[in-house]
């Protein structure tokens, strides 16, 4: 994962240095988990989320985003709303941390040099996301660790954003990540030792949601926005 992060910025860096038109900023909100165990609200953050995103804007409809991201995620069954799930009672917590690369769209024009006019768009981001994470097991009612280990996800995110000073745009979104994997909650242990401790739907794969505010500051050289 270290390995991947300096690969990361090493990129974002380069970027900068050739790119013409930059955002540079950070993600501030707070994260939640749908799965086999606790709430199945889709949006209802408990945990602290943040990190930080840099955008390389192609023309007022479209740039490239890249992202680092971190959150702890948790479930406990007594908040949920399915009876079985708080006869249950199982709970976790699990640390998320997730590099994120993809293509950001927007529904209106947004160029970042009409410095005069203010703007205002929604939008929608995707991509690929890799993350780590903690395999866990449950056992007598308790969750445990196994080991560290690391997957794919699928961003997809909407929201809205606007330029509420010259050089600084303030957004709100929403992004569901869907991940490769089903044991973010401790449900599906790839252990084969662990194979009789499974529990909850095998044939849905867990998802984490971030919700929050991102702050980015603008520079870079005008560009022309015209066909290569």
């Amino acid at each position: 994962m270290k390995r991947i992060l300096v690969l990361f910025f090493c990129l974002i860096f380069q970027n900068v240095l050739t790119a013409q038109i930059h955002e540079i900023g950070v993600f501030l909100g707070g994260s939640n988990f749908i799965g086999d165990v606790g709430k199945t609200t889709y949006v209802s953050p408990n945990k602290l989320a943040f990190g930080i995103l840099y955008k390389w804007n192609k023309s007022p409809r479209h740039s490239y985003r890249f992202s680092y991201t971190q959150s702890t995620i948790s479930g406990n069954d007594l908040d949920s709303e399915v009876h079985g799930r708080v006869e249950r009672g199982y709970n976790f917590k699990n640390e998320i941390k997730e590099i994120s690369a993809g293509l950001e769209f927007n529904f209106f024009d947004f160029n970042l040099h009409e410095k005069l006019n203010k703007m205002v768009t929604p939008y929608v981001y995707s991509g690929i996301t890799y993350f780590a994470y903690d395999e866990l097991f449950v056992l007598n009612g308790e969750t445990k660790k196994d080991y560290s280990s690391s997957t794919f996800a699928i961003p997809m995110v909407v929201g809205i954003k606007s330029n509420i000073f010259e050089n600084i745009i303030l957004g709100l979104e929403v992004g569901a990540r869907y991940t490769f994997t089903d044991n973010l909650d401790g449900s599906l242990p790839k252990n084969k030792n662990l194979e009789s401790l499974k529990f909850g739907n095998i044939n849905s794969k867990d998802w984490y949601v971030f919700s929050g505010f991102t702050i980015t500051y603008t520079f870079g050289e005008k560009p022309c926005y015209c066909k290569e």
